[in-house]
């Protein structure tokens, strides 16, 4: 009878730490013009979707430079061959110069605009970004003011590379002032913003989601969760979401891990938590089917 309470206790621990085996919403992806501009590249669409496709991954966040990338991902038929849904945001860049001036420059805001009024023949856009935000006082900037503002009043997500102190500032330029503003911070913070300051900013915007590819502090030894962050997603299940960052082509050629990344450590989880993290989460944000 001890051997076999023994043996149940192993098997029961091997059960809950069986990595996650369902579908993953990817709420960070490019698909940049180094990876493919529509003639050439090292990443056609058959390549990037068969990636998504082995690794469970059902639907995407997909942003881009230019947007072009992001218009043939959720316009091509082979994308829902492969039971891929697109989530296309219009990305700020229309080149690599765009990073360090499109918070002050109206040109942007024209072209936001205009592809806001163009869509894709998939449907419409659902977001805006990824911007980044090396200052977080360049927050204040008069197009990205305009953008908060344009982006909460059309029901749009962002997805923001920035600071801490830039989600207070971004938040502040909307007309909640942060209470119906659906911000995705883009790796829940660069720098590693402390945990508790992480959770300060959940608490204080209902509507902040944490995406957290490329956390710093996320995972300890062995790719296993951290002691903290366990028990800020385990408070805050609802909040947070996984995303690839595939902004440069090496991103691509690591897809495949950093995906068995999430499933090991999501399957440290609840399996409803593992869920809602992986899927659901992203599934809700933008009304998508279950698959």
């Amino acid at each position: 009878m001890r051997w076999a309470g023994l043996l149940a206790c192993v098997l029961g621990s091997a059960a809950l730490a069986a990595d996650y085996g369902g579908p993953i919403f990817d709420a960070h992806l490019h698909y940049n013009e180094e990876a493919f501009n529509g003639s050439e590249g090292p990443h056609p669409l058959p390549d990037v979707l068969g990636r998504m496709q082995r690794n469970g991954v059902r639907a995407i966040v997909a942003n881009s430079r230019p947007n072009d990338g992001t218009r043939s991902l959720a316009q091509a038929p082979e994308t829902r061959q492969a039971g891929v849904t697109v989530v296309p945001f219009v990305r700020l860049y229309r080149n690599r110069a765009d990073y360090d001036s499109w918070f002050r420059d109206e040109s942007i805001y024209e072209m936001v605009q205009a592809e806001l009024a163009r869509g894709t023949a998939a449907g419409p856009y659902r977001g805006l970004g990824e911007f980044h935000l090396y200052e977080s006082a360049n927050a204040n900037g008069p197009v990205a003011r305009k953008l908060m503002a344009l982006a909460e009043e059309k029901e749009l997500a962002v997805l923001a590379h920035v600071d801490d102190a830039a989600i207070d500032l971004l938040m502040a330029h909307t007309p909640s002032k942060g209470a119906k503003a659906r911000l995705i911070w883009a790796h829940t913070g660069i720098g590693g913003a402390p945990v508790a300051r992480v959770e300060q900013l959940l608490a204080k915007y209902p509507r902040l989601m944490g995406e957290l590819s490329y956390r710093p502090g996320l995972t300890c030894e062995g790719g296993r969760l951290c002691p903290e962050w366990r028990q800020l997603l385990l408070k805050y299940p609802t909040r947070f979401l996984l995303g690839s960052d595939t902004w440069v082509n090496q991103r691509w050629l690591y897809y495949d891990d950093t995906m068995k990344g999430y499933r090991a450590w999501l399957g440290e989880l609840p399996a409803d938590v593992a869920r809602r993290i992986a899927w659901e989460n992203g599934a809700t944000l933008f009304g998508l089917r279950q698959p």
